[in-house]
């Protein structure tokens, strides 16, 4: 089988089908480590990391992370979400990690179960005209083409979302148009004591930022906006991207004595989906089947979720033809409700009901471990955790019910 994409996801189905004693090929287009933004893990990714023996190797270049601070100049104050108060106590912190080093340890982990790893080479296509086996072509960085019959094919290519735009079955998420702007610096001034790990949220006029502290030093800022907003900038990417900064008092002070590291980077389509997540003789994981938003950092975590559940579903194919539909149902069933849980809320961020919510915690019939739970990645928990979701749910459109109309345009600061 081949596995295109040496990403979170492509790097875990290839470790974890080889290690099943499938012959695995991982093409990637880059050479690791490479640069990649998306720093934040989840509580419940450590339980993934663990499953592939690389929990120490992470935690050695990794910042920890226990909790979320949300910063409001609506509200005038900030409010911080510890993991160890979620409604499941066990998973109370998580890591920052810097993607370079990340992605390289998942991806050595590959080649050591057995995957064989090759670096510097693009997927460019996949022909399903013989039912049995698909045909992959590759280019490599000379130029030079190259061909594989697979018995399947793992898309994990990521926002290239190869298959996905081959087969015209990708969609941009009409819900949540947003684009980012980026940049690392050093010098940034940090949250205190055992707080100093923590992800920032912290909202603006016209979006959010969002600010991790890595272990090196070195701080991801970013800026997430809607795309419509992006395309009237009128100035280069650096000085937009300082405009932003400047336009939040909060951001402002914390990178008055800082220094921009490298090139600010933007990326737009941010948020997308697909028609479906498999097909015969493949199946899409992580960013290549859809990516929302990252205010909640879930990225890491859904592509090394479905590629776990991924992996279970190409081993039934493989064993049992006869199954592969229940199989790949029951997996693209996973990958959406994982997506479902967190989409609701990702819709709502920006609304001034979400944010007076958030702003204002308050743990009615255990709601706000509800939450807490949800933002650490317990998307598999039972009853108990959703009826309090939904009960969330139910508060927000109270609150929202609640709040006076207002004249379209009206500043959101006057509010």
């Amino acid at each position: 089988m081949l596995v295109i994409g040496g990403g979170p996801g492509g790097a875990t189905i290839a470790a974890l089908l080889a290690e099943r004693g499938r012959r695995v090929v991982l093409v990637e287009k880059d050479r690791h480590p490479r640069f990649h933004i998306g720093e934040s893990l989840l509580p419940h990714n450590l339980p993934l990391l663990d499953r592939l023996g690389v929990r120490e190797q992470v935690e050695s270049s990794s910042m920890h992370k226990y909790g979320i601070e949300f910063v409001s100049p609506y509200h005038g104050k900030t409010v911080n979400y510890d993991f160890a108060n979620a409604l499941d106590k066990g998973f109370p912190y998580s890591f920052q990690v810097r993607r370079s080093t990340f992605d390289h340890i998942l991806l050595k982990n590959a080649a050591a179960k057995g995957a064989e790893v090759i670096e510097g080479c693009r997927v460019t296509g996949v022909d399903f005209s013989d039912t049995d086996y698909p045909v992959v072509t590759g280019r490599d960085e000379d130029g030079a083409t190259r061909l594989w019959k697979a018995a399947f094919v793992v898309d994990a290519s990521g926002r290239d979302t190869l298959m996905a735009a081959q087969l015209d079955m990708k969609a941009r998420n009409p819900r949540n148009n947003s684009a980012a702007i980026f940049g690392h610096f050093t010098g940034a001034r940090r949250l205190p004591g055992k707080a100093e790990g923590n992800i920032s949220i912290i909202w603006f006029d016209n979006g959010w930022f969002w600010f991790i502290p890595l272990s090196d030093g070195t701080t991801s800022v970013g800026a997430v906006c809607p795309g419509p907003f992006f395309k009237n900038r009128g100035t280069d990417l650096k000085s937009f991207f300082m405009s932003l900064i400047a336009s939040s008092p909060e951001i402002a002070d914390r990178l008055k004595d800082a220094e921009l590291v490298g090139e600010v980077t933007a990326t737009g389509n941010y948020s997308y989906g697909v028609q479906r997540t498999s097909g015969r003789n493949f199946i899409l994981v992580g960013d290549a089947c859809a990516f929302i938003d990252p205010v909640f950092s879930s990225g890491v975590f859904f592509a090394m979720s479905t590629a776990f559940w991924g992996a279970d579903a190409v081993e039934a194919c493989l064993s049992a033809p006869q199954h592969a539909s229940r199989a790949l149902a029951r997996y693209d069933a996973a990958a959406r409700r994982t997506l479902e849980a967190f989409t609701w809320f990702i819709y709502r961020i920006r609304e001034p009901a979400m944010r007076n919510l958030f702003m204002g915690p308050r743990n009615w019939f255990r709601v706000e471990e509800a939450v807490l739970s949800l933002l650490a990645g317990d998307i598999t928990a039972g009853w108990r955790l959703r009826a309090r979701l939904y009960i969330f749910r139910a508060i927000y459109y109270l609150t929202k019910l609640s709040l006076p109309r207002w004249a379209p345009g009206k500043p959101e600061a006057a509010r």
